[in-house]
């Protein structure tokens, strides 16, 4: 069974207006799956602006390149496995938000997380109150 989320960056579209640009991610979306994969492994702009060009994954792992062979059916060990480029689905562009508040409350399936102009990650869980403002995942993993 799988625990769906959205993994976002807080970027500047081509008209220089600040925008959300977020990706569905299919497994492990909670925050020691996804969270704490994205606390470990993406911490860098570069690297999350890759993440999201590939658009919709099926699992998250530690690489965004394979370094040899890599498919949908026969993944390479740590390597993100991705819809397009693995199981050659059309390319679905990256889900746009024009704010912050606006990506939490919109659909982020289970799970939201929100990498930002600051290079924090944000997270809230679709079970908190919608009202309840995200959290970073720092202060989360600090909390347990």
């Amino acid at each position: 069974m799988a625990t769906r989320s959205r993994i976002a960056i807080e970027t500047t579209d081509d008209s220089g207006n600040k925008v959300i640009k977020s990706i569905y991610c299919h497994f492990d979306g909670y925050a020691s799956g996804v969270g704490k994969m994205l606390m470990d492994n993406y911490q860098d702009r570069v690297k999350v602006e890759s993440l999201i060009s590939l658009g919709d994954i099926s699992f998250l792992r530690e690489e965004i390149t394979p370094t040899g062979p890599h498919s949908f059916n026969y993944p390479q060990k740590g390597v993100t496995v991705a819809y397009h480029r693995d199981r050659g689905e059309k390319l679905k562009s990256p889900r746009i938000n024009s704010s912050v508040r606006e990506f939490f409350l919109s659909d982020i399936e289970e799970y939201g997380y929100l990498f930002t102009e600051e290079g924090e990650w944000l997270f809230k869980s679709t079970h908190a109150p919608r009202s309840q403002d995200p959290m970073t995942l720092e202060s989360h993993f600090s909390l347990q």
